[in-house]
């Protein structure tokens, strides 16, 4: 007899960097949601799609909730996460290594009542002391009733098939929603922005990724040939220059490292051209989120 096709959306949450972005990308296969180690990378709700014969699981990876700097476009990050809790069939918390700390409870107390809860475990490749996993496990059960728990290394791709084996039987019953060859909702424009930001985030200093946003202005298609100009948004002007560097070097790497990754993405060669617009505050204000495409 034919197992029931099972079909549900799967919400990725945890405190900021512990890994949920690298996840998402291992589960789907494809680098779709950025990562760097710099907290709040991710900003917008990225979408990941992996089918199965009997199953198709889509994947929301949300933005770490934030608790400082609560500006506009945080605020909005914070509200993203409580969305998406209140609209999944199950969720997986994600924490990191043998931590789990107050930054972590606070997202449990977050964390629908209705909906089945896994516990992540991440970065178990970084644990020395193996032996001190399970009395680990046995301790954080404690902290919430998670429905199981599975430890795993996105990094390594370890113990993924477990950890999807185990969200398996808590979809629900249902046709897929997605094409089986789709892996994410997003178009290619978003993807190009959130490339570029990533590079930002990498090769800058711990403060300026904060204070920037991309914006696609052109996005062109020529066959083999995909032309894409995009404004780097900043708040100050020596955000500006710091962005492009003695004699352009830093924004000539922006550009050829975002580059490389979208012409994997996209399977054409890709024309990319950045420069920088100064917008005072964009961070803190509703209608330029809005116009920069923060929900």
């Amino acid at each position: 007899m034919k197992a029931e096709h099972r079909t549900g959306h799967i919400a990725i949450v945890g405190r900021p960097n512990v890994g949920k972005s690298t996840l998402l990308n291992r589960l789907v296969g494809q680098k779709l949601s950025i990562t760097s180690r710099k907290a709040q990378t991710t900003r917008h709700r990225i979408i990941g799609i992996h089918t199965e014969p009997e199953a198709q699981f889509i994947f929301v990876d949300t933005p770490g909730f934030q608790l400082k700097h609560m500006n506009a476009l945080n605020r909005g990050m914070n509200r993203s996460v409580t969305d998406v809790l209140n609209a999944v069939d199950v969720v997986l918390m994600v924490i990191e290594g043998l931590r789990y700390g107050p930054g972590d409870a606070h997202v449990a107390e977050l964390l629908p009542p209705d909906a089945p809860v896994l516990l992540v475990i991440n970065k178990v490749d970084k644990i020395s002391d193996k032996g001190a996993l399970l009395p680990f496990m046995q301790k954080t059960a404690t902290e919430f009733p998670f429905r199981a728990i599975v430890p795993v290394s996105a990094k390594q791709g370890s113990q993924l098939a477990d950890l999807l084996a185990t969200i398996k039987p808590l979809l629900p019953a249902g046709p897929p929603l997605f094409d089986a060859d789709d892996i994410t909702d997003r178009n290619a424009r978003f993807l190009a922005a959130e490339f570029i930001r990533e590079k930002i985030f990498r090769l800058s200093g711990e403060e300026l990724p904060y204070a920037t946003s991309v914006v696609i202005e052109q996005y062109v298609e020529e066959g083999k040939l995909t032309r894409i100009h995009a404004a780097i948004v900043v708040d100050k002007p020596n955000h500006k220059a710091i962005i492009i560097g003695k004699g352009g070097e830093k924004l000539k790497k922006i550009g050829t490292d975002a580059r490389l990754d979208l012409e994997k993405l996209l399977g054409t060669k890709v024309y990319l051209e950045l420069f920088v617009k100064v917008k005072s505050g964009w961070a803190d204000d509703k209608a330029m989120l809005s116009e920069l495409g923060y929900e």
